[in-house]
C-alpha cells in the first residue's frame, strides 16, 4: 500500500515547549514534493468580469474561478493577514466519481497537478497520498491568510478526519487547536439494511494564535426564565442561600468555610445544618466581601426549630444578553435535507451536490467569531453557502462582513456559485410561487489571468499596471496584504521604513526608462520621509550616496521572489 497513514515520524529537532518530547508528524508518499510546492506557484492577477458580477461591485465581495491553489497566491498581496475566517468544505476523498463537485482526488485534474508536481513517484500514489498532497500546499496558504485572532473551520468526515488533525497540527500547531465540533447532517432514518450510517461529520476548528481569539457563546434567552423575581426598578433577579446543602456541606468536609457573618441585628450567624451540626458557606471570605460592598448580600428571617433565625442569601441579576457556552455537538442545526430544500428554491432542482452545507452552520460559525466587520474566505466555494450567509447575517445585524469565494470549476462557478448569490442579493421566487427578498448586497467576479505575473524570461508582464505591483511589492516587503491606494511613488509606510515604487511611469516620465531606475534626479522627486526608505526599482544608479540616504536597494522583479 502506498500510503502510510498514521504512522507518526518523530522529528528530532521539532520539540513541544510544554512538555520537551518530540513533537509527531504525518509522513506520506509525495509528501517531500509538496511541503513548499506553494513557493513555486507563480502569482497571476485578478482579471474582473463586469457581465458577471452583480449589485454593488465595491463592496469588497468577490468570487474568484480558478485553481483555489492559484487563486489563493494570486489574493495574497491584497489579503494576506486580514481574514478573520475561513471555512472551507473541502473534497472528503470518499472516491464518489458521480457528484458534481467531484470528491475523487483521482480526477484528471489531480493527477495532472500532481504529475507536474511530484513527479514520477506520483503516479504510485493512492487516493490518500493524494488528497495530502491536494491539501497540504493549499493549507499553508490560508494560514497566511489569517488575521493574528483568526480562526479556520474545516468541514470533514471520517475518511480523512485523523489525518487533517495531523495536518493541521503540523501546519498550525497542535496548541493553536480549539475543537472538532460534530454536525448532525440527517434528520430522518436510513433504510439502506445496513448495520451503521454515517449521520455526522466534523468540523475542525483552528486559531492562528490561540491565545489572541475571543469566541462568542450562545444567545439563551431561556436563561431569563431562571430568574423569577423582579425588583422595584424592573430587574430580573433570584436569591440563592448562601449556605452549602447536600454533599461536603458540613464543617468538617470544608473546616475553612465555617466563620461567622455579621448579621443585621450585630450578631455572629454561622452555618448550620438543617439536622443541627455545623455545616459550611457555599463562599469564601472575599466572595462575601465583594457581595456586601456589591449590596447583594442580602437577610431574611425564617424559623427553625420555633425559633426566628437569620440566614443571608447572595442576589443575582439576569444578564443583560442572557447567554451560554456553545456546545461541541450541533444537533439543533437543520440538516442536509434542509439544505438541498434551499438549492431547490433557489435553482428548481436538487441534482446539484450530494452533500450542501445549511446556510445555519455557516451563520453559526460567523456567530462565534463575533465580527461584524469580518472578513471571510471559502476556498472551495461550491454552492456559495458562505457567501450567502455571510449577506443573510449582514441584513440581520447590520454586520459590514466581506466574502471571498474561490471556485475552481468554471462550469460551477459561473452557473452555480455565481447565481445563487446573485439571487441571494436580488431576490427570487421559489417554484411554489414563494417570494424571497433580496438581501441588498453584491459581488465582483473574476477569473484568474492565463498567463502569470512574470513572463517565461523572469521579466514583469508588459500589462502589469503600477496598482497591481504595488500589491506584490508589499507582499514581498512585509508579509501583509496592501490596502493602499497606489497613486504615488511611496506605496506606504510599515513598521517604521518607507517602501517606494520606481514603476511604469508613476513619476510622470522623469528620468531613464520612464523613472523605473533609481538616480540622483528621481530620488530628490520623491515624497520625502525622515528614516530608513527601501525601493524597488529596475536599477540602482546612485553609488553610495544611496547607503549614506539610509536606501535599502531592491531590484525587481528579482526582488519579488514571494
Amino acid at each position: 500500500m502506498a500510503a502510510r497513514l498514521n504512522k507518526l515520524r518523530p522529528l528530532p529537532i521539532a520539540r513541544k515547549a510544554e512538555t520537551g518530547l518530540p513533537m509527531p508528524t504525518l509522513n506520506w508518499i509525495g509528501k517531500d514534493a509538496v511541503v513548499k510546492h506553494h513557493k513555486d506557484v507563480p502569482f497571476r492577477l485578478l482579471e474582473p468580469v463586469d457581465e458577471l458580477s452583480c449589485g454593488d461591485k465595491d463592496n469588497g465581495n468577490l468570487i474568484v474561478q480558478g485553481d483555489n491553489l492559484h487563486a489563493l497566491k494570486a489574493l495574497l498581496p491584497r489579503y494576506a493577514g486580514k481574514v478573520k475566517c475561513i471555512y472551507i468544505d473541502p473534497p472528503y476523498n470518499t472516491g464518489n466519481k458521480d457528484w458534481a463537485y467531484n470528491d475523487n482526488v483521482n480526477s484528471p485534474e489531480i493527477r495532472r497537478w500532481l504529475g507536474e508536481t511530484v513527479g514520477k513517484e506520483g503516479e504510485t500514489l493512492d487516493r490518500h497520498d493524494r488528497w495530502l498532497c491536494m491539501m497540504y500546499p493549499r493549507l499553508v496558504l490560508l494560514k497566511q491568510f489569517l488575521k493574528d485572532d483568526g480562526v479556520i473551520f474545516i468541514s470533514i468526515d471520517d475518511n480523512e478526519a485523523a489525518t487533517l488533525r495531523l495536518l493541521m497540527d503540523e501546519i498550525f500547531g497542535g496548541k493553536n487547536f480549539i475543537t472538532s465540533f460534530i454536525w448532525k447532517k440527517v434528520d430522518s432514518p436510513n433504510d439502506n439494511k445496513v448495520a451503521l450510517t454515517p449521520d455526522h461529520e466534523l468540523i475542525l476548528s483552528y486559531a492562528k494564535c490561540k491565545e489572541l481569539i475571543s469566541l462568542a457563546p450562545m444567545s439563551a434567552p431561556g436563561i431569563i426564565d431562571a430568574y423569577g423575581k423582579t425588583d422595584e426598578n424592573g430587574r430580573k433577579f433570584r436569591d440563592r442561600l448562601l449556605k452549602k446543602n447536600g454533599r461536603n456541606s458540613l464543617r468538617k468536609d470544608r473546616p475553612t468555610m465555617f466563620f461567622p457573618i455579621l448579621a443585621p441585628d450585630g450578631t455572629d450567624v454561622y452555618p448550620i445544618h438543617e439536622n443541627g451540626e455545623e455545616a459550611c458557606w457555599s463562599m469564601g471570605k472575599t466572595g462575601i466581601a465583594k457581595h456586601k460592598k456589591q449590596d447583594t448580600l442580602i437577610w431574611k428571617k425564617r424559623l427553625r426549630q420555633d425559633k426566628s433565625v437569620w440566614e443571608p442569601y447572595t442576589r443575582e441579576f439576569a444578564p443583560n444578553e442572557p447567554a451560554r457556552p456553545y456546545p461541541s455537538i450541533w444537533a439543533d442545526l437543520p440538516t442536509m435535507r434542509q439544505a438541498k430544500a434551499m438549492l431547490r428554491d433557489i435553482f428548481g432542482t436538487t441534482d446539484l451536490f450530494d452533500t450542501p452545507k445549511p446556510i445555519e452552520l455557516i451563520e453559526r460559525i460567523l456567530n462565534i467569531i463575533n465580527d461584524p466587520d469580518a472578513l471571510i474566505l471559502d476556498s472551495f466555494a461550491g454552492s456559495g453557502t458562505t457567501g450567502h450567509a455571510v449577506m443573510r447575517q449582514n441584513l440581520s445585524d447590520a454586520g459590514n462582513r466581506r466574502f471571498i469565494m474561490v471556485e475552481m470549476s468554471r462550469e460551477i462557478a459561473d452557473n452555480i456559485t455565481r447565481v445563487r448569490l446573485e439571487k441571494a442579493a436580488f431576490g427570487y421566487t421559489t417554484p411554489k410561487g414563494d417570494v424571497i427578498d433580496g438581501l441588498d448586497s453584491g459581488f465582483q467576479f473574476c477569473r484568474l489571468s492565463q498567463e502569470p505575473l512574470f513572463d517565461a524570461d523572469g521579466q514583469i508582464r508588459t500589462d502589469v499596471r503600477f496598482a497591481q505591483l504595488a500589491e506584490f511589492v508589499w507582499f514581498a516587503e512585509t508579509g501583509t496584504g496592501y490596502t493602499g491606494s497606489a497613486d504615488s511613488s511611496l506605496i506606504g509606510i510599515h513598521e517604521g521604513r518607507a517602501i517606494y515604487l520606481l514603476y511604469n511611469g508613476i513619476l510622470k516620465d522623469l528620468s531613464v526608462g520612464g523613472g523605473n531606475v533609481l538616480t540622483g534626479t528621481v530620488f530628490h522627486a520623491l515624497p520625502t520621509f525622515d528614516g530608513p526608505k527601501v525601493i524597488y526599482a529596475a536599477a540602482n544608479r546612485m553609488g553610495s550616496r544611496a547607503a549614506r540616504e539610509n536606501i535599502t536597494f531592491k531590484q525587481t522583479p528579482y526582488a519579488l521572489d514571494v
